[in-house]
């Protein structure tokens, strides 16, 4: 039994609240505010954020940081990546030396282009710091359905000390040292679905959806590996195997927010509808400005960029990917 701190109440963050307690850890869950306190402490669960699903009523609760971390064996920091640094700050302050901190996030800093975990490290030097990513919804994570994570990290003992801390019969973890493909991988895969959700939108098929999802792990490919990923890192688990879940998912709010916007709501407006953070709308611009820092072709984040913020429609932006000039596949295989 382990004492395990999870900072941020959003869905993912109960996820493995109800997680950890069910393996047996002692859970404490930080809340951001008084009134989401209150609501939890009443109800035991998150509202709309997951519906229907209950968190443990022994859960420790409190909006007091310090009393939160001070003594646990891990911290979970599970808020949205626009909130990543402001958050670690805050844990700068207050977290103990040396803690092993998981983070679960999904995006780029657009301001500085940089991956999550160098975020982290810039504001908490001293902490441990893990990445847990790979194919897994809330949703199903909270209701105990079989999952697969990778649990990245520059030193081997600390991924093992979190695929330790997490792993049991339905939730099995994987260890990386790939920390650039592992959240390169899950930042861009949020773009490429909303890409995808736009394809469903305007009425597209299977056809349609798979050469998104196989061109557009291309273009994450091309990119990671020019930052410094290992190739075969993009056709694992937090690759090839979370751009499909949040493609393809009724869950993904990726995949609902492009869904609406291939139907012809506006972008800002299909946002709010979502009602949480999207994450590949704050990722795709980052997405761009690595591409060109890089050179690398990206031409389907170009287009979900040009749909986002210039005013295209996705019916064009179809057209342009549709059009572009002709080209091999695999530009390194030989012909005869």
């Amino acid at each position: 039994m382990a004492e395990i701190a999870v900072i941020g109440a959003g869905s993912f963050g109960a996820a493995l609240c109800i997680h950890c307690a069910g393996k047996g850890h002692k859970v404490r869950l930080w809340c951001f505010s008084d009134e989401e306190y209150e609501y939890i402490h009443a109800n035991h669960d998150i509202g709309n954020k997951l519906k229907g699903v209950k968190l443990p009523e022994d859960i420790l609760l409190s909006t007091d940081l310090e009393k939160i971390v001070q003594g646990a064996d891990a911290t979970i920091l599970a808020v949205p990546s626009p909130f990543v640094r402001g958050t670690a700050k805050k844990l700068s302050s207050v977290l103990p030396k040396k803690a092993t901190l998981i983070s679960v996030a999904k995006g780029l800093e657009e301001s500085t282009l940089s991956r999550l975990s160098q975020v982290i490290e810039e504001e908490i030097p001293e902490a441990e710091i893990c990445i847990l990513c790979g194919p897994s919804h809330a949703e199903e994570v909270a209701v105990h359905l079989s999952t697969a994570l990778v649990a990245g990290a520059k030193k081997r003992e600390t991924a093992e000390k979190v695929q330790s801390l997490m792993m049991n019969e339905t939730l099995r973890v994987y260890t990386s040292p790939d920390l650039i493909g592992m959240e390169t991988g899950a930042a861009l895969k949020n773009v490429i679905a909303l890409a995808a959700g736009m394809s469903d939108g305007l009425g597209f098929g299977d056809n349609t959806k798979a050469a998104l999802i196989t061109r557009g792990i291309a273009e994450i490919t091309r990119l990671s590996v020019a930052m410094g990923a290992e190739p075969e890192t993009l056709s694992g688990l937090t690759g090839i195997g979370d751009l499909v879940v949040t493609c393809m998912s009724r869950h993904s709010r990726n995949r609902n927010c492009g869904f609406m916007i291939g139907q012809g709501v506006d972008p800002e407006e299909a946002v709010k509808r979502v009602g949480m953070v999207v994450e590949g709308v704050n990722s795709a611009r980052a997405a761009k400005k690595l591409a060109e820092k890089y050179y690398i072709t990206m031409p389907i984040t170009e287009e979900v960029n040009a749909v986002l913020y210039d005013g295209v429609s996705a019916r064009e932006a179809v057209g342009r990917l549709m059009g572009r000039d002709r080209r091999e596949e695999h530009t390194n295989l030989k012909w005869e």
